[in-house]
């Protein structure tokens, strides 16, 4: 495992400007279906190819950090770690997760055990707050939507987050929430045809909610949407999205 600091790390606040020059980031990107890594220099630029493996059944604390243990000691050098977890997470502890596990996930000081595992300071987020923390622009309204397994959502003032929006789990249409009509499962059973008309259909419903400069859509199953998006919705990539790790350690805006 290379944990070799290029310079000595620092406990920093994360809403400090960004002045750590030369630190690497290693981000963590734990999904319902994949658990993904990265190291990234001081510019959010990748120093490695992304790593990706399957995330446990069940997904247990034990068995996903066995997981993590396991990546890290094939990544490269790094200083720092940010992670980004499936569900409500705060100053470093989960409360839940909806596609991981609830129960078991309920008030688990993740951060403290990363922290145990890497030997480097870490910090926790929400996977779709850190994932839009990546691509955001920090004027005005903006949202990040990641869809995957689930569907996750960050929303940002003038760069600062709104954390643990938790869109997903709002109620929508039929009786069903946001997730519950455009999770992966729902994909597969439907087809990208129908599943994109819904895709489009969330667009309409958010924006006049929301009123948002820039709506961001990323997350695994992006790729799929079909047809023409307004002129201000954007798609991004996971890689794109875990530039966000950077961020959190150095520009984030944290309420």
């Amino acid at each position: 495992m290379s944990l070799e600091p290029q310079t000595s790390p620092s406990h920093a606040s994360p809403d400090q400007a960004a002045d750590s020059s030369g630190l690497r980031t290693l981000t963590i990107d734990i999904g319902g279906t994949g658990i993904k890594m990265l190291v990234l220099d001081a510019n959010a630029k990748a120093v490695n190819e992304r790593a990706r493996t399957l995330t446990p059944k069940p997904a247990t604390p034990e068995a996903l950090l066995a997981v993590i243990k396991t990546m890290v000691a094939e990544q490269p050098a790094f200083d720092r770690v940010a992670v980004g977890f499936p569900g409500i997470v705060k100053r470093g502890v989960t409360f839940s997760a909806a596609n991981l596990g609830n129960d078991v996930w309920l008030r688990f000081p993740l951060q403290e055990h990363i922290e145990a595992i890497v030997g480097r300071p870490v910090l926790v987020m929400n996977d779709a707050d850190l994932q839009g923390y990546g691509v955001i622009v920090g004027k005005g309204v903006e949202l990040a939507l990641t869809l995957g397994t689930g569907l996750g959502a960050g929303l940002y003032v003038d760069g600062r987050l709104v954390p643990n929006l938790e869109l997903g789990h709002h109620p929508w249409k039929k009786e069903k929430t946001y997730e519950e009509r455009l999770c992966d499962a729902e994909l597969t059973e439907i087809g990208k045809k129908r599943w994109s008309a819904r895709v489009l259909e969330m667009i309409q419903q958010l924006e006049p909610i929301f009123n948002y400069d820039t709506l961001y859509i990323g997350g695994g199953n992006a790729e799929h949407i079909k047809g023409d998006l307004p002129a201000n919705v954007k798609l991004f990539s996971n890689v794109e999205g875990m530039a966000g790790g950077v961020k959190l350690w150095t520009t984030a805006k944290l309420v």
